[in-house]
């Protein structure tokens, strides 16, 4: 399941639009989202399932992916909305991740699911505390360790593992780092740059 909000001008990244502007913050919103959920959908390993929010964006908006199955979060913070789906999705392994994380790729997912058949829980971590996949057996029971997590801030990562019980195998992914404000968006503008000799 990816995770993404609505890229709308004046709503889409307002840290990183009070730096480049609201336009130029949707348009990176935009094409990053639209780059990963392209890369995920896609993928016949796995079913995949865009939940967005506002609700009323999963039925409409032209800027997702045809390819994308939508469906709505609901309402809450970002804690309640996975533990919603973590509940009400059909039973087996559920990954779920953010959009604005333009280096996440499909062998991700994979390994996400691979540590799934030895570990509880896997969590990626992100360069800012916080955590950009978390994926659960949700089974024998369904566990849903987001109560009293501060969201967006440096103890993401730290609050949710307090809430798991030390009896449950966590596995910790690679990290990586999503595109939230200028430091982040300059250092991948940079090692894209780096990589492919071009901006575009």
């Amino acid at each position: 399941m990816i995770f993404a909000k609505a890229p709308r001008q004046g709503a889409a990244k307002t840290r990183l639009a009070s730096k480049l502007g609201r336009s130029a913050a949707c348009q990176i919103s935009r094409i990053i989202a639209s780059s990963v959920i392209k890369r995920l959908a896609n993928d016949k390993r796995w079913n995949c399932l865009l939940a967005v929010t506002p609700d009323e964006f999963a039925s409409v908006g032209r800027f997702w992916p045809y390819s994308a199955k939508r469906c709505p979060q609901g309402d809450g913070n970002l804690g309640i909305r996975m533990a919603r789906q973590f509940r009400e999705l059909p039973p087996g392994p559920l990954v779920i991740v953010g959009s604005d994380i333009p280096s996440l790729k499909p062998a991700h997912i994979v390994s996400a699911f691979q540590e799934l058949g030895k570990a509880h829980f896997v969590l990626g971590p992100a360069r800012d505390g916080g955590y950009w996949l978390i994926g659960t057996r949700r089974r024998p029971t369904i566990i849903t360790p987001f109560s009293n997590v501060t969201w967006s801030s440096p103890t993401a990562l730290a609050d949710t593992l307090r809430n798991i019980d030390r009896r449950y195998r966590i596995t910790l992914l690679e990290e990586l780092e999503d595109i939230d404000d200028i430091s982040s968006w300059r250092r991948w503008y940079k090692r894209k740059v780096t990589r492919t000799g071009s901006p575009h």
